[in-house]
């Protein structure tokens, strides 16, 4: 491998460890040779989303053509053109050895540039539409990776696990995406729970969840299991390698749904963060777990309405 190359993984690598330390965490249950590609994929889309929110001085005009200037050049290394750039060697090096869906790629690109314009959701369809890039794609892109002794049967598991990783970030992040200009809670679940922005934003103000906002935040957090759900047949049919992998990934961030419960789904009075202790421990666990067991739903008891 060259210098640069080497220097690329090195990049996502250190995005990685920096920024998300619950999956970089369960990355290091990988074999090596599989981390610096996870690494990569990593880099990419925080590089993207950098873009997007660290940017927050400039104009959104801006903003959009940074994004579309850093696209073009990613567009252009799959095509096989020389890329100045410090990670996306990394990137395109990862998905020509294990052949991604290029799809998959500009299925997130253009989540991102959403980002850029949109502030929130009508419905939750239409949520699912900018997640099926943000989210449900990455799934698909890591699959290969994993590896999995049947794609075609784990590829809609991997997807929902996607989405429910990036539900569990939406509703941790509430305060954080307000202060973005941005609601990831659909309008329409709101209105269920008559519950205004305006009141979110109070509530980010005084550091504490109304009564309404509380039942709110149960009810998505009800909605995030189902995709915790729907994906645990997945993890068993992953490549035995990386099963302890992704059932720590998924315990863990599951794990933030048990935070948000238990801080009585109040996430204006803090971040929902799992203790470093159980980190650690459902790590030990998941390596001593054997192969082909499924992982345990996290959350509260669902009840069969919410998951039918």
């Amino acid at each position: 491998m060259d210098a640069d190359l080497t220097a690329a993984y090195d990049r996502c690598r250190e995005l990685h460890r920096r920024h998300g330390r619950t999956y970089y965490l369960a990355t290091r249950l990988l074999p090596a040779w599989k981390r610096r590609h996870v690494h990569a994929l990593y880099g990419f889309t925080r590089y993207a989303d950098e873009i997007v929110d660290r940017t927050e001085d400039l104009p959104p005009a801006a903003r959009a053509a940074r994004l579309r200037e850093w696209s073009d050049r990613f567009v252009a290394g799959l095509h096989g053109q020389p890329v100045d750039d410090p990670l996306l060697p990394a990137v395109l090096h990862t998905i020509a050895v294990f052949d991604l869906d290029r799809v998959d790629f500009a299925s997130f690109l253009r989540s991102m540039a959403m980002d850029l314009t949109v502030t929130s959701y009508p419905s939750y369809d239409d949520l699912l539409d900018y997640m099926e890039g943000s989210a449900a794609a990455i799934g698909t892109m890591m699959l290969p990776i994993l590896g999995s002794s049947d794609p075609v049967a784990a590829r809609k598991p991997a997807r929902q696990l996607g989405l429910a990783f990036q539900l569990t970030n939406f509703i941790r992040d509430v305060a954080e995406d307000l202060d973005r200009g941005r609601t990831y809670l659909p309008d329409e679940d709101l209105a269920r729970f008559d519950v205004t922005r305006g009141d979110l934003l109070a509530a980010r103000t005084a550091g504490r969840a109304t009564p309404s906002i509380r039942a709110l935040i149960e009810y998505e957090v009800t909605r995030a299991q189902a995709h915790y759900l729907a994906a645990a047949p997945g993890i068993p049919l992953l490549a035995p390698a990386s099963q302890a992998c992704m059932r720590t990934a998924y315990a863990l961030y599951g794990g933030i749904l048990d935070e948000v419960a238990a801080q009585d789904y109040d996430v204006f009075a803090g971040r929902a963060r799992v203790p470093q202790r159980r980190r650690m421990a459902v790590a030990a666990r998941a390596l001593l777990t054997p192969a082909g067991t499924p992982p345990a739903v996290p959350g509260p008891a669902l009840q069969p309405a919410l998951v039918a």
